[in-house]
């Protein structure tokens, strides 16, 4: 019997592949393992930052585009800048949201997969991100001005505030999210120097509002009353009201955006095709409410993007008013 461990060393000595008792070789396995991991937490990071929902950004186009300035070398150039820097400053935003919200997330039934509530993406290094994001969205932001600077730093610092304190505050929380399609818009007329009109800031806030207010209503019927574990504030709010917010901003949205192009109109030459735009901008309007009345916009990118008639009346309204800015001359 005393003999059994000596004869395990040696046949130990003579076969590195193995591993203890049962004989097989764990290194490669253990290697491919860890890289696996790491490519599930590479992924993950990926994800969490919602590349997806960077197309919010291209409202940083929006005040370039209507004054017609948008192929200006001196224009592009910032517009671009204030775009990259506005995805990291929101992915930034998505990290901490959802470091915050893992509980609330894991009893949703679609934000259960999320990165960091799927437990693929540790907290700690989620918080990691939110500085690291920060101060990149903060460093591209300097290439263009200060003012730049200035609206990307507001937008964090709201948005940080938000998902730290004021998510759960009625009102306060729809104002704080529509801010941030608001300050987007402007950061194009910033970056690039270009005044921004009144009605083009009325509209862009109303439309936010619109948007917010339909998605925290769409998410209410969704739960049920299991809204309130996975949005605190969503307790707060009856279908009736959030009803009477959209509804409301629909109209206001319509009539900024109508006395903003008669505004424009008032210079055209000829045809008048801001004004003619007014149309296709309603329906636009109308024909999401549609989804939102049914519920169906708790992702208001998906609504958009994977509604063939919503993308037809869009185009349409974008042609009538390139018209009026590029043939009219704004």
């Amino acid at each position: 019997m005393s003999s059994f461990p000596a004869q395990q060393e040696q046949n130990e000595a003579a076969d590195p592949g193995v591993t203890g008792v049962t004989g097989v070789d764990e290194g490669p396995r253990a290697r491919e393992r860890d890289r696996s991991a790491r490519r599930t937490l590479l992924a993950g990071l990926v994800q969490e930052a919602r590349p997806k929902q960077w197309i919010k950004n291209v409202l940083v186009l929006t005040a370039p585009l209507a004054s017609g300035t948008i192929t200006h070398a001196g224009t592009l150039g910032p517009v671009v800048v204030a775009f990259i820097a506005f995805c990291f400053a929101a992915s930034a935003v998505y990290y901490a949201n959802d470091a915050l919200d893992v509980a609330a997330d894991r009893a949703h039934p679609t934000k259960c997969r999320r990165p960091i509530a799927a437990g693929i993406v540790p907290i700690r290094l989620a918080w990691v991100g939110v500085v690291v994001l920060s101060v990149v969205a903060l460093a591209v932001a300097s290439i263009d001005n200060g003012a730049t600077v200035a609206v990307i730093a507001v937008y964090l610092a709201m948005h940080l505030a938000y998902s730290l304190w004021f998510k759960h505050v009625l009102v306060l929380d729809l104002a704080l999210v529509a801010s941030g399609f608001l300050l987007r818009a402007m950061v194009g007329g910033v970056a690039a120097g270009i005044p921004l009109s009144q009605w083009f800031l009325l509209t862009t806030g109303f439309a936010s509002l619109f948007m917010v207010a339909g998605k925290r209503y769409s998410e209410l019927l969704l739960m049920g009353d299991d809204a309130a574990v996975t949005r605190r504030s969503l307790v707060g709010y009856t279908p009736s009201y959030l009803r009477f917010i959209w509804q409301t901003m629909v109209g206001l949205t319509i009539l900024t955006y109508s006395l903003w192009a008669f505004e424009l109109g008032a210079a055209d030459r000829g045809v008048r095709w801001h004004e003619l735009s007014i149309v296709p901008w309603a329906f636009v309007f109308l024909r999401y409410a549609m989804f939102v009345d049914a519920g169906q916009a708790g992702e208001p990118e998906d609504v958009v993007l994977g509604d063939r008639v919503i993308m037809g009346i869009g185009l349409t309204w974008l042609i009538l008013f390139a018209m009026g800015v590029f043939v009219n001359g704004h």
